[in-house]
C-alpha cells in the first residue's frame, strides 16, 4: 500500500487481503439480488397493464407509474443499500477485488426467481451459473493477492471521462436507430458497461477525497457518475421488461466488473505489480464468466418459451 493512502484503509488488510471490503461487497450482493427481484416484479406489472407490446424501451408514462409501484419502491430501496455497500467496499479495497463479488447476487437471484416463476433450474442453467461463479471466483482470488491501491492523477481522470463520453455517444446512436430490434441482451450489456464506469468513477472520487484532492475535475467525475447511474438504471428497468431477473443480474454481475476491472488494470494501475501469469488467468476466468452469461441467456429464454407454450395449451384446453 502506498504511504499516501489513509491509515484506515491500510488497517483493513489481513495478510495482504482486504477482508473488510470483501465482506461488505458480499452483503451488497445480497441486497442486489433481492432488489432486482422486487424491481422486476414492479416492472412486469407496469408493462402488462400499460405496455405497448413493442418492447422498445419504457416510456415516460411507464417510468412515472413505476414510482407508484410498492414492489418497485421496495426493490429500489434494497438496490440503494446495495450501492451503498458497493461504495463503502471501494473505500477499503481495490476495484478489481470487490467489484466482481456482485456475482453472489446471481446465485441468489437464480434460486429466488426459479421459486417465484415456478420453474426449476435445469442442468444447462446450473452449468451456466457455475461458469459465471467459478470464473469470477478465480478472478477475485487472484486479484485479492496482487492488487494494490494507487493515487489517482488528473490524467487518469481525463482518460476515464473521455472514454465514457465516447461510450455514451455510441450507446445513444445505437438506441436511437436500433432500439426496436434490441432484446434484453442489449439493455443488459449497456447497463453493465455504464455501471462499470460508475463504479470506477466512484472509486476515483473516494480515492481523491481520502487524499484531500477534491477540485473541479473531481466534481466533473461526480456529475458523470450521476449521469451514468441514471442512464444505467433506465436500461436495467427496460431489461426487466423483456428478460428474467436472473438473466439481468447475470449480465450486470459479469459485464459491470469486467469493464471496471479493465479500467482498474489499464488506467488506474491497480495491477501494476502483478506477475504476467495473472493476466492469462484473468482472461480465462473472464471468458468463463462471459460464456456463462450467454449460456444462461439461451437457456432461460428456452425455458420461458416452453413455460408460456404450456400455459397456452392449458388455457385453450
Amino acid at each position: 500500500m502506498p504511504p499516501e493512502l489513509s491509515d484506515l484503509t491500510t488497517a483493513q488488510y489481513f495478510h495482504g487481503i482486504p477482508v473488510v471490503g470483501i465482506v461488505i461487497a458480499l452483503v451488497g450482493g445480497l441486497f442486489l439480488a433481492l432488489g432486482a427481484q422486487f424491481q422486476h416484479r414492479g416492472v412486469v406489472v407496469v408493462e402488462e397493464r400499460h405496455g405497448s407490446g413493442h418492447k422498445a424501451g419504457l416510456s415516460i408514462g411507464q417510468l412515472l407509474r413505476l414510482l407508484r409501484s410498492p414492489w418497485w419502491a421496495l426493490g429500489s430501496l434494497l438496490l440503494g443499500l446495495a450501492i451503498l455497500c458497493q461504495l463503502t467496499s471501494l473505500a477499503f479495497a481495490p476495484i478489481i477485488v470487490v467489484q466482481p463479488l456482485g456475482v453472489v447476487a446471481l446465485v441468489i437471484t437464480a434460486l429466488v426467481n426459479a421459486r417465484v416463476s415456478h420453474t426449476r433450474l435445469n442442468r444447462s442453467a446450473v452449468r451456466a451459473i457455475t461458469f459465471c461463479v467459478v470464473g469470477i471466483a478465480i478472478f477475485v482470488t487472484v486479484a485479492a493477492f496482487v492488487a494494490q491501491e494507487t493515487l489517482i492523477g488528473e490524467q487518469q481522470l481525463l482518460t476515464i471521462l473521455i472514454v465514457l463520453a465516447v461510450v455514451l455517444v455510441l450507446l445513444g446512436v445505437a438506441f436511437a436507430v436500433f432500439r426496436k430490434r434490441f432484446g434484453a441482451i442489449f439493455y443488459i450489456l449497456s447497463a453493465g458497461v455504464l455501471y462499470g464506469f460508475v463504479a470506477t468513477l466512484a472509486k476515483v472520487v473516494i480515492n481523491r477525497v481520502v487524499n484531500g484532492n477534491f477540485e473541479w475535475l473531481t466534481l466533473v467525475c461526480v456529475l458523470a457518475l450521476l449521469l451514468g447511474t441514471a442512464l444505467g438504471a433506465y436500461f436495467v428497468q427496460t431489461a426487466y421488461s423483456v428478460g428474467s431477473p436472473d438473466l439481468v443480474i447475470a449480465g450486470l454481475t459479469v459485464v459491470d466488473p469486467l469493464v471496471a476491472v479493465s479500467i482498474g488494470v489499464v488506467v488506474l494501475n491497480e495491477a501494476a505489480n502483478a506477475p504476467i501469469w495473472t493476466l492469462f488467468v484473468w482472461i480465462v476466468a473472464a471468458g468463463m464468466a462471459v460464456f456463462g452469461v450467454f449460456r444462461l441467456a439461451r437457456t432461460r429464454a428456452a425455458q420461458l418459451a416452453a413455460t408460456r407454450a404450456e400455459e397456452g395449451k392449458i388455457d385453450h384446453a
